[in-house]
């Protein structure tokens, strides 16, 4: 396998990604959209998961297609970003028609950027307007780091970020991956070293390589969890993950590929999948690509890497900002 040309989501034709993000907010949001609506679905596997319109992306569920998929901060305020996708996406003439009504329908998660030093003291809710601005604002090359959702991520020992990254099969299907790092659990081990670096791909978040000890059967105290002492509760992290192929799959398959992409956060972060972790994983198809059965467990594989590479790339990336409550990783590093 190779990675695409970009190493990133959009290497899969046809798609887009947008950000907006507020700098005193330390928060922000980011959608997927595509030339086309998408076949998706989704897989839950953190304890305290936020969402919207997930429950239509089961294989039985009448939507067979949507338009956007978003992530957001902002924990369940967050979740408006949807609410202003939706207002875009109606505004371009599309959505799901039934008859003369024309209804975008926007599933998203959220994640918890509550207690990340940013100001929270809110009038109104800014989600919707950031929602919209990262729809009107999508397009094939798209930033990493610090920017979109992953503008005030947080990982257990640094600051957390929005990572991307592609493979191409030697069949030439194309899988994708965009993550946004901010779990309950740690992206590195002790000494710094990427729980996700046996998978990196040329020197893609750093090229330090594993950690050459034995024994990192546990994460260190977190720091995270230090700083934010006043409010550790359900729902305070959240890993989401959008992974995305150019083969030809329906919401079954997509439901199979989404489960199978989980694998990637579990081996880029430690713990994984806690009670207090929202991981969800969303699975697309752009169905550009007809394949057989045999393919299909290679995009499953190819997918997870790909999820863990992104995770680690978009802590690699994230940037520091005034107030920040965690330092980088490349701070840490210098």
């Amino acid at each position: 396998m190779k990675t695409g040309k970009r190493n990133s989501l959009t290497d899969v034709a046809g798609l887009r990604v947008g950000h907006a993000q507020d700098a005193a907010l330390k928060s922000g949001a980011t959608v997927v959209t595509g030339d086309a609506p998408f076949v998706a679905s989704c897989h839950v596997m953190g304890g305290a998961p936020g969402t919207r319109e997930t429950d239509l992306l089961a294989p039985d569920k009448t939507v067979q297609a949507v338009d956007a998929l978003v992530i957001s901060g902002g924990s369940a305020f967050g979740l408006d970003a949807c609410s202003g996708v939706a207002d875009g996406l109606a505004a371009m003439g599309r959505g799901f028609r039934l008859a003369s009504a024309l209804v975008p329908i926007v599933p998203g998660a959220i994640l918890f950027d509550l207690l990340n030093g940013g100001d929270k003291t809110w009038s109104e809710n800014p989600y919707r307007a950031l929602g919209r601005a990262a729809l009107e604002g999508a397009q094939d090359d798209f930033a990493l780091g610090s920017v979109g959702a992953g503008t005030g991520a947080v990982c257990a020992m640094q600051k957390g970020g929005l990572g991307s990254a592609s493979f191409v099969l030697e069949c030439g299907v194309t899988v994708a991956a965009l993550v946004v790092a901010n779990p309950v659990g740690s992206a590195t081990t002790p000494a710094g070293h990427f729980w996700a670096a046996p998978f990196e791909m040329e020197g893609e978040f750093g090229g330090k390589g594993p950690d050459p000890r034995g024994g990192l059967c546990f994460a260190p105290v977190s720091l995270k969890m230090q700083a934010m002492a006043a409010g550790i509760a359900a729902g305070a992290n959240t890993t989401p993950c959008i992974v995305a192929t150019d083969a030809t799959l329906d919401k079954a398959q997509c439901h199979r590929l989404a489960v199978a992409a989980h694998d990637g956060i579990a081996r880029a972060v430690v713990p994984a999948h806690t009670p207090h972790d929202g991981d969800i994983v969303f699975a697309l198809s752009t169905g550009e690509r007809a394949v057989g059965e045999d393919v299909l467990a290679q995009i499953g594989a190819a997918a997870a890497h790909c999820v863990a590479r992104a995770l680690a790339r978009g802590v690699y990336e994230a940037t520091p900002a005034p107030g920040d409550v965690l330092r980088t990783w490349r701070q840490d590093q210098s």
